[in-house]
């Protein structure tokens, strides 16, 4: 690191880095501190497999081990062309003499050579693997009981195909069944009943609504639980009752007499029966046990053998299982895991592999131009064969161009047409250049151009043009030409007229004969057309767009900028101007067809396919693209063209020649200006005509002087040029007359010469292009290319004659397209030093360095276009240094330059195309030189340390892939072709390039560390192409070397970092481990002494050890990031999991990997990840982990999810709320109910977790839990995901290895990760994952729980949310380094993916379709099954692997108790059929392996077995109903076995407590399900052969009919399941008729309390527990266990006597209660009463929790529970201060007035409610002080009515009484309901004097008690002040003084009340002083006018009240007596009430 702090010295002044780096991360970084990682070096790698040779070829897995051999190579790849012959001229380089020209020559037609990396496609994220597909073909689909639909809910099929079928049915009326409403008030509704006999014998009554039985039933009525049938009359007519056996009773009625009689008939019989074969049974029994016990002699069989001796199928099938076969049947068939992960699910990247594609020709938008047919509208018929039709009398001539409206210019070259019918063009023939004789057919010794027969090449119709930049304004343009003839206009003359066509045609051609004779070489201009050719600026073909007409030419526009002015003209609608020449031009214009041949290009070039016939050929049209840098294109292919362009000669002022009007201009190319010069044949001929001519003609304006030219003469340059290479213009004077008779002799004098022009084509050596002016001369001297300059042209010794004194009269301009020459002057300077150089010239110090810094003036399009040549030129250069430093760092400059350029134009991918396809390190020249990369690494650092350039050195990191993949190149490259790769690593490379290599890697470090706040995107970039790079050296390099270069850089990281920077860290480190042989870097094999062979032990590299650490290097480092990273916020964490997650998967599926063996070593290496979950235990599994993902519950997984911590406390058993929906009706009669008391303080309090005040109490329970936020959901499932694949693949002998290093403690939280997994893949069913899919996808705030749906969908929604925030998709091409190298740049093009919203996605926004939530339901079933099997095959291996720890105590220990947990969380979370096969044989091997623990001591085990079977008796699915049936079975078989045959008494009981339980949750009704359940375990029963003899059957018998008679008992739980009052009031009285029964009244008391807690009634919930405290307390008392009772609870709630109720018969007998149970029920009491607010209770119950933890030397328990006692005190004084507690608010529920029941509308419910208070006497307020205690334990509440005896309600003051009705309830409140009836009402009549002094007394109190409070409320006040001071309600007390008190009325009434009143008043004027007193203090400013209006009121009040009593009231100063230190004092002492003002009773002078 020494260097690092070098270079930050460098940086400014010493030391700064430090700070500010230190300064930065502390301000980032919240405040907490974590360790630094400490650094391990790591190991010798090439040493330690030396040393460990034998060992690793000993292993029988050395693939894991060793590197394979040929893991890179060279392959030389053709270059692919477009054409069939390579476009370089055979002999190109022989003719180049140019450096320049030579090098280009050389890269267009050399192969590619690519270096290939045999794994690479292993090298990337695991999405590049090459497996084919991440998913099974098939993925399975799961039945869950969730998704059955809830319809099809009841097969009432199944009830009527029984034993006997329906024996008897019809109309019957039912009673409600409620045991809390008398007799009398029974409803009856009419049903329609069947009764049926089910398969085990027994009958059945089912009621339904109708005749159907569609619908599920209505009730049923089990008839073996019924003893007796007799008639009631009282109740109703025809009715009759069926008694049961526990006397209870259902009342049914019938319509008719007969009905009735027949209906008991049946009933009696079937009941008669039944009471026999009872009877016999018994019976049987007794004797069979006496005769068994007789027999067997105490020989006990052991179970399994006697289910085999069992006769029935099952039972013996079940005999016959074993560990190791339920381990192979769970083995088939199974998943992977990570198959159905959604980062695998999601993305499918077969069609998107960013390969790097080698240059290829620039592909624009091509359509090809069919030429057809042209003619006008004078037509004849000229051969005198009779084969064609009538043709045009003479030829006419085509040229088709592309002009682009919008860019104002021509975009494409001319492509010339020829259409004229073979009669037409034979006129031509006597005097055209071309002499094409013999058009058809082809003559022997034709001349082929590339092969291709040049006679196919004449008249091309079709051409192909392209476009790059499509858009709606491009115009096809054709012009029309003709033979020269004359003006335009007269030419035209006779199309444009109608008169006889016929006569006219012949005229016109008899003209035109002569005229093609004479002059059939010139041309004229004669009409345009024009055409759109696209729709829209995608290229989309305008199919249907039509050619204007033919416009004749005007010839003053003839300027392509003319034809631009008409188009836009044409454009308009009003284009009436143009005049119209009739015509036909058919020209059809197609998109390329995919099977396109013969097609050649613009230099007639054959392109692929080319088909031998040449028929109908198709031409390329060059497009003239314009010179942007987005349109460039590096050239491939070998071009060399000119433009020529003769745009206008000025002759109108010349006076040299007399007769210069119809000027011609010829066009020649030569390369020589001596006399007898030829031109050169290189002109593109038109068609007809050789393809290569020596000159070319201009068109011809008829009498002009000063012509303007359109045309394109386009010449193929020759591939050397020199100084003579010109291009030369010679002008003729055309003489058109056509004199006839002497045509003959004056054809020579047809063209007269009239000047000439040349124009030199090199200037400095390189092509000049611009527009050019040229002089004319009269003449052409020999030697004429030297008077080019302007010097020469005034000197007249010179004998060139120009014209017009030498004025530049002829303008040109010329066009170069070629790709072998550069205009460039940059450019070209370089290379010419270059070619000197290397020509042996003395190189010059500082020259080279000139030109080099010059390039960076080159043009960027120069630079594109010929960047594979610049690029190898410039790393040629710097290979060749020689020691000159600065020549180094100056090429690299310039590299860096054009590096970036092309980033900045978004052409990056040509410089990946270069590194991988044309780059070559090549050999330096000098012996002693540097290798390519060693050069290049060197300048790298020097321009990283040195420079002061910081734009420079930030360039240089955004695009430093580039330099590091030249690098990586030029290392392979060198390897091989050098062999070097066969040395060992250590001696590859000389120490130099590695000392090289470490100070760049110094360099770097700090511009990530300290300056990735100032540059994020440059030093995410450079870190992320380092990465690349050392994965690569990893490959090349002694690879311990390279472990120290990833050491050093990851050491500049610290713990302290800021997000950004950690994100850099694992994005480095996943590149580095995406390494192709990861697993080999790793070393996955033991580093044990050789002495200690111990395998077991010693080898197991478990936790993050530095020894760990150093053997497996890079798996060590990136576990050890992780850890550190999971204590920091969630943004961190997530990268740090999906990092990891992403490399197991790519484990998962690397095909090189996939036998047993290798993965399971694989995941060795991941073992201290379990260390790590373990750690982050709390986090995982915690409360709020769990309830995060509870939050989208469902009724498979709602029940209790119990989870204990390895924190120092037991108590931290959570426990998830059942959520049993639930409903309300209420009954008739009184009732007073208390209002929800949902904890006010919630609503205030914080906004943490669960609330402030729980945090308070559980900050004790919970052990130290990082300060770091939650995992979320999705972090969990990912983590979980890691483990589980871990745990599945890793061997047996490992796994236990591992295990047996643990604590006990430790074990356990071992098995609650495992709990953990199945809650967190539990399936939540298709309903709950649609609405999480139509949720929008919101992560919600990092640190705030996620309450997503618990679907992956959710997770991955999260993890979208994450992409697209660090990887925004705005960010462009260049935000990622390295792309498009394969193996780096996916992963980062996975990022990109993953934050497009795009359809990879399964889920987004859009909306999902029903497939995609069938999918997502399909994975989700498919994770949720292979984690239950995963999770069942770990806990049966851990089963059999601890089973003697598991049996210590009976199997009543924590241990086993977790491992029972698992297996009911199988149960609970809700598996899919075949999982459920396997848990339920894994939960029969279990009973029988652990008897003990079911069926001895306490019976925690056997209850919760029992409830979650039972549950799943009712099952949907019927394969789940019988597995499920055969357990409880063979529960209650081997229960009765293990009591030696006795009795299974215990399962009997359990099972009753379950079904209670079940009903309480409405979990269960008596539905058809759960019958067909009870008939499956008695026909086992009937069935079971060793059973036979015994009492079992009967037992089992007895007790089918007792769960049928507690179902009977509540039917009516289903019907008010949404009603949570009626619910409370059956369950209630149903625990009161269980009195004698502790387990089954504890039963329906807990599921009270769970159905409080769901409706938020905290204070009734925590009776409950009370309650049941209370009664397991009785218990124990009543057997000397304890030593208190019931009585002990009395000071928390009177109403505890109840439990005092308790019978000790029978069913005490397999009760267990014991301390240790207390003891949880008495903490779950203070949990409950915490959470109801009621912290004054919280003592009473610590009070008996005290005793027992001392007597136990419990005393880390004892801090706990003082710390929740001092909790709770300081909640006392909390609330006290705010008062924001509410306790509860009271109101009467009644029937109003007398009704008659029958007469109301059952549809209505007539109730009065009526607000109460709670009422206290005199006594009992000094007593409760607190208000608290004022509103606990309340029985008596008060409210009043007004009335007059006049019989209204309200009246005057004199006449209004009143009346108080004070009420007494049944029980105190709380209690276990909220609803408790009244049973004692008394009233008190007041007069009217009596309500004045209540009135006045209240208002009295009302002030005090404002006036009383800390912090008064100012608006209250005047409120309340103004009612009892202000004049104008007077009405108000004075209206009371004046009636009761005024000497007139005073003598009405009983002085003793007068004085009350009095005395009233008095207290009331001194606390109106008081407050008004009070309001002037407070007031501001602005109230004091109205304060004093209020003075003054209350001024005028107390004067005529002291007139009223005739006494002075009230003293003004009294108002500044120091009443103020204690107001409340004062009040207490003024009135006898308390502070608060709460109600008290009136003195007893009151009449009642």
């Amino acid at each position: 690191m020494s260097e690092v702090r070098k270079f930050t010295k460098r940086l400014s002044k010493p030391g700064t880095a430090a700070e500010l780096r230190q300064s930065v991360s502390e301000a980032v970084r919240s405040s907490f501190v974590l360790e630094k990682t400490k650094v391990v070096e790591p190991l010798d790698y090439e040493n330690v497999i030396l040393q460990r040779k034998v060992q690793i070829y000993s292993d029988p897995l050395r693939d894991l081990l060793i590197f394979p051999i040929e893991d890179v190579s060279i392959s030389v790849i053709g270059r692919q062309r477009r054409t069939v012959q390579s476009t370089v001229p055979e002999d190109a380089l022989k003719k180049a003499q140019s450096l320049f020209v030579k090098e280009c020559i050389k890269t267009y037609s050399s192969d590619w050579h690519v270096v290939n990396y045999k794994y690479e496609e292993y090298s990337g994220d695991f999405r590049m693997l090459p497996c084919k597909s991440f998913r099974p073909d098939k993925i399975p689909s799961h039945v869950f009981e969730i998704d059955e639909d809830f319809e099809k809910d009841e097969d009432s099929s199944s009830l009527c195909s029984q034993k006997g079928g329906v024996i008897k049915q019809g109309w019957l009326h039912r009673a409600n069944v409620n045991s809390t409403i008398t007799v009398t008030m029974k409803v009856f509704k009419r049903r329609y009943f069947y009764l049926s006999q089910l398969t085990d014998g027994s009958y059945i009554l089912n009621s339904y609504k109708d005749e159907k039985i569609s619908k599920e039933s209505k009730g049923c009525i089990f008839l073996d639980a019924c003893n007796d049938v007799v008639q009631c009359p009282k109740m109703r007519r025809y009715a009759f009752e069926l008694k049961t056996i526990d006397k209870y009773s259902h009342y049914l009625a019938a319509e008719t007499e007969q009905e009735m009689e027949e209906w008991l008939v049946t009933l009696r019989k079937i009941i008669q029966s039944n009471t026999e074969s009872l009877v016999q049974e018994k019976k049987d029994a007794v004797e069979s046990v006496q005769d068994d016990e007789s027999s067997t002699q105490g020989k006990s069989e052991n179970i399994l053998e006697s289910l085999e001796r069992s006769m029935h199928p099952e039972l013996m099938k079940y005999g016959r299982e074993t560990d190791q076969l339920n381990k192979l049947s769970r083995n088939d068939g199974r998943q992977n895991l990570f198959s159905f992960d959604p980062e695998v699910q999601r993305l499918d990247f077969s069609g998107i592999e960013p390969d790097v594609k080698p240059f290829e020709e620039k592909c624009s938008r091509r359509f090809v131009v069919c030429c057809q047919d042209f003619s006008l509208n004078l037509l004849a018929q000229l051969s005198d064969r009779s084969e064609g039709g009538p043709t045009n009398v003479e030829p006419f001539f085509l040229s088709l161009a592309l002009f682009d409206l919008k860019n104002n210019c021509k975009i494409s070259a001319d492509f010339h047409v020829d259409l004229n019918p073979p009669s037409v063009r034979d006129m031509l023939l006597d005097n055209s250049a071309s002499g094409a004789e013999g058009t058809k057919g082809r003559s022997p010794g034709e001349s082929l151009a590339h092969g291709v027969p040049e006679s196919c090449l004449r008249y091309i119709k079709r051409g192909v043009f392209s476009v790059t930049d499509p858009h709606v304004e491009i115009f096809l343009v054709a012009r029309v030409e003709k033979v020269l003839q004359g003006s335009i206009t007269h030419c035209a003359e006779p199309y444009m007229k109608n008169s006889d066509p016929g006569k006219t045609a012949q005229k016109v051609h008899k003209v035109a004969k002569q005229v093609c004779s004479r002059l059939g070489q010139y041309r004229m201009p004669f009409g345009w057309a024009a055409r759109p050719v696209f729709k829209d600026s995608q290229g989309t073909l305008d199919a249907e767009g039509k050619f204007s007409p033919l416009y004749k030419q005007d010839s003053s526009k003839l300027s392509n900028e003319d034809m631009l002015k008409l188009l836009a003209e044409y454009k308009k609608p009003e284009k009436t101007k143009l005049q119209v020449i009739p015509a036909q031009l058919n020209i059809v214009i197609k998109d390329i067809p995919l099977d396109f041949t013969n097609c050649v290009t613009a230099s007639y070039i054959p392109i692929k396919p080319f088909e031998k016939s040449c028929e109908d050929i198709a031409v390329e049209v060059e497009e003239l693209v314009p010179e942007v840098a987005k349109y460039c294109y590096p050239f491939t292919v070998y071009k060399n063209h000119l433009y020529v362009y003769p745009l206008h000669l000025k002759y109108e002022n010349q006076k040299v020649f007399a007769k210069a009007r119809n000027i011609a201009v010829c066009v020649e190319f030569r390369d020589s200006d001596e006399a007898d010069a030829r031109p050169l044949k290189c002109i593109y001929g038109k068609p007809g005509g050789h393809l290569l001519t020596t000159n070319a003609y201009a068109a011809v304006l008829h009498h002009n002087q000063s012509p303007e030219f359109y045309d394109e003469i386009k010449i193929e340059l020759p591939i050397h040029l020199h100084q003579k290479h010109h291009l030369l213009f010679t002008f003729y004077h055309v003489s058109c007359e056509i004199n006839t008779k002497a045509t003959s002799k004056k054809q020579d004098t047809v063209e007269t010469q009239v000047g000439y022009a040349w124009v030199p084509l090199l200037k400095d050596g390189r092509i000049v292009t611009l527009e050019r002016h040229l002089p004319v001369s009269s003449n052409l001297p020999p030697g004429y290319l030297g008077l080019g300059d302007t010097e020469s042209r005034k000197q007249p010794s010179v004998d060139a004659k120009w014209v017009d004194g030498a004025k530049p009269l002829f303008k040109i301009r010329i066009h170069l397209d070629s790709t072998i020459y550069t205009q460039d002057m940059h450019l070209h300077k370089f290379f010419q030093y270059c070619q000197l150089v290397q020509a042996g010239a003395k190189e010059v110090p500082g020259e080279l360095v000139k030109y080099l810094k010059c390039l960076h003036a080159m043009e960027i399009q120069v630079m594109i276009q010929f960047l594979p040549v610049i690029l190898m030129q410039l790393f040629r250069v710097l290979t060749n240094v020689t020691q000159e430093d600065e020549v180094a760092v100056n090429c690299t400059m310039v590299l860096l330059h054009i590096v970036s350029k092309c980033h900045e134009e978004g052409l990056d991918h040509y410089l990946r195309s270069f590194i991988k396809y044309v780059f070559r390190a090549e050999k330096p020249s000098g012996t002693q030189a540097k290798m390519t990369h060693e050069i290049l690494v060197l300048s790298m650092a020097t321009i990283l340390k040195q420079s002061a350039d910081f734009l420079a050195i930030n360039k240089l990191l955004k695009y430093s892939w580039f330099f590091f993949e030249a690098l990586a190149k030029s290392m392979a490259m060198y390897l091989l072709e050098e062999n070097k790769i066969k040395l060992p690593r250590g001696q590859r490379f000389p120490d130099s390039y590695q000392h090289a290599l470490h100070s760049l890697l110094l360099a770097i470090i700090p511009h990530v560390t300290i300056r990735y706040n100032e540059i994020p995107e440059e030093s995410r970039n450079v870190n992320f192409s380092l990465a690349n790079f050392l994965k690569r050296c990893l490959t090349f390099m002694d690879r311990g070397f390279v472990f120290n270069l990833i050491n050093d850089y990851i050491s500049g990281f610290s713990p302290k970092d800021p997000k950004l920077l950690v994100e850099y860290k694992f994005e480095f480190l996943q590149t580095i481990c995406n390494h192709e042989h990861y697993i080999p870097l790793n070393l996955p094999m033991t580093f044990s002494k050789p002495k200690l062979q111990r395998v077991q032990d010693v080898n197991l590299e478990y936790s993050l050890t530095d020894e760990y650490c150093r053997h497996h290097f890079l798996v060590g480092m990136l576990l050890r990031e992780a850890s550190v990273a999971l204590q920091d916020n969630y943004d961190i964490r997530y990268t740090a999991i999906s990092v990891l997650k992403n490399l197991l998967i790519k484990h998962a599926f690397d095909n090189r990997y996939q036998h047993k063996n290798q993965q399971a070593k694989i995941a060795q290496l991941y073992l201290p990840l379990f260390g790590l979950l373990l750690e982050n235990l709390q986090r995982v599994a915690s409360r709020e982990a769990l309830y995060s993902c509870a939050a989208a519950s469902s009724p498979a997984s709602r029940d209790e999810f119990i989870c204990s911590f390895a924190s120092p406390s037991n108590r931290s058993s959570l426990i998830a709320d059942k959520d049993p929906a639930c409903g309300a009706a209420l009954p008739n009669g009184h009732a007073i109910k208390r209002e929800d008391s949902k904890g006010s303080l919630n609503s205030e309090g914080a906004s943490g977790s669960p609330d402030q005040s729980e945090n308070i109490r559980r900050s004790s329970t919970r052990s130290s839990v990082s300060h770091c936020s939650r995992l979320d959901q999705f972090e969990i499932r990912t983590l979980l995901m890691c483990y589980l694949y871990i745990v599945k693949m890793i061997s047996e002998d490992t796994l236990l290895a591992y295990w047996n290093k643990f604590s006990p403690q430790e074990l356990i939280n071992v098995l609650v990760l495992l709990e953990v997994c199945l809650f967190h893949f539990r399936y939540v069913g298709k309903r709950n994952i649609a609405s999480s899919c139509m949720r929008p996808p919101g992560p919600g705030a990092p640190g705030c729980p996620r309450r997503l749906a618990v679907s992956p969908a959710a997770g991955c929604r999260v993890h979208d949310a994450w992409l697209s925030k660090h990887t925004g998709t705005d960010r462009k091409s260049q935000t990622m380094p390295a792309l498009r190298s394969r193996a780096g740049g996916m992963q980062v093009r996975l990022q990109h993916l993953g934050s497009l919203d795009t359809s990879f996605t399964l889920n987004h926004n859009a909306g999902t379709s029903e497939a995609d939530i069938v999918h997502q339901a399909l994975l989700e079933g498919n994770i949720a099954t292979e984690v239950c099997l995963t999770v069942l095959d770990t806990i049966s291996f851990f089963t059999q692997s601890f089973k003697t720890q598991l049996l210590s105590n009976d199997g009543h220990n924590p241990l086993m108790k977790k491992v029972f947990d698992i297996h009911l969380a199988f149960l609970k979370n809700g598996q899919s059929e075949a999982a459920l096969k396997h848990v339920f044989a894994s939960l029969r091997a279990f009973i029988s392996k652990f008897p003990s623990a079911f069926f001895k001591g306490r019976v925690n085990m056997c209850a919760a077995l029992c409830y979650e079977i039972l549950k799943c008796c009712t099952s949907k699915v019927s394969s789940t109903r019988n597995e499920a049936s055969a357990l409880l079975y063979l529960l209650m078989r081997n229960n009765f076995e293990f009591t030696k045959r006795r009795t299974f008494l215990r399962t009997h009981l359990q099972i009753i407590i379950a079904v209670s339980q079940l009903i309480a949750d409405v979990a269960l009704s008596g539905g058809t399900r759960f019958q067909d359940s009870l008939l499956i375990i008695n026909n086992f029963a009937n069935s079971d052969r060793p059973m036979k003899a015994t009492a079992f059957p009967s037992e089992v018998k007895d007790l089918t009919k007792r769960i049928r008679t507690v179902l009977m008992a509540t039917a009516q739980m289903k019907e008010h399941e949404k009603d949570p009052e009626m619910l409370i009031d059956l369950q209630y009285s149903l625990a009161k008729s269980y009195a004698s029964t502790p387990e089954l009244r504890k039963t329906w008391l807990d599921s009270m309390a769970k159905i409080h807690v769901k409706n938020g009634d905290f204070s009734e919930a925590a009776m409950c527990y009370v309650h049941v405290a209370a009664l397991v307390a009785e218990f124990l008392h009543r057997k000397k266990l304890f030593p208190s009772g019931c009585t002990a609870f009395r000071k928390i709630t009177p109403n505890i006597d109840e439990e005092g109720a308790m019978k000790e018969d029978g069913g005490m007998m397999d009760v267990h209660y014991s301390e240790e149970v207390l003891v949880e029920l008495l903490e779950q009491c203070v949990d409950g009463l915490w959470k109801a607010e009621r912290y004054e209770t919280i003592s009473e119950v610590s009070k008996l929790i005290i005793p027992i933890y001392e007597k136990r030397r419990e005393f880390e328990k004892l801090t706990q529970l003082y710390r929740t006692l001092h909790g709770a005190y300081a909640k006392i004084l909390e609330v006290m201060h705010t008062r924001k507690r509410l306790l509860g608010t009271f109101f009467r529920v009644a029937f109003y007035g007398q009704v008659n029941v029958k007469d109301l509308d059952p549809k209505y419910a007539h109730i009065q409610v009526t607000y109460v208070k709670p009422y206290f006497e005199d006594k009992e307020i000094s007593e409760r002080k607190t208000e608290f205690e004022r509103n606990h334990n309340i029985n008596r509440f008060v409210f009043e009515t007004p009335y007059t005896l006049s019989g209204k309600k309200h009246g005057s003051v004199e006449e209004q009484c009143k009346k108080r009705t004070i009420l007494t309830t049944l029980n105190s409140f709380p209690y276990v309901k909220k609803r408790i009836p009244v049973n004692y009402e008394h009233q008190v009549n007041l007069k009217p004097i009596d309500v004045a002094t209540d009135e006045i007394k209240d208002k009295t109190a009302e002030l005090q008690k404002l006036c009383s409070t800390g912090d008064v409320d100012m608006i209250q006040l005047q409120l309340k002040l103004q009612g009892c001071v202000s004049v104008q309600v007077n009405a108000g007390p004075l209206a009371y003084a004046r009636a009761f008190l005024s000497d007139s009325q005073s003598g009405k009434y009983p002085t003793k009340k007068v004085n009350e009143l009095k005395e009233m008043f008095r207290k009331f004027i001194q606390a109106c002083g008081i407050a008004l007193e009070l309001n002037e203090r407070l007031i501001k400013e602005d109230q004091v006018e109205y304060h004093e209006g209020l003075k003054s009121n209350f001024r005028d009040m107390v004067k005529e009240l002291s007139d009223i009593i005739h006494e002075q009231i009230y003293h003004e100063d009294t108002m500044h007596s120091p009443w103020m230190h204690d107001s409340l004092h004062v009040f207490c002492a003024i009135s006898g009430t308390a502070s608060d003002g709460s109600y008290c009773s009136l003195r007893p002078t009151a009449e009642i």
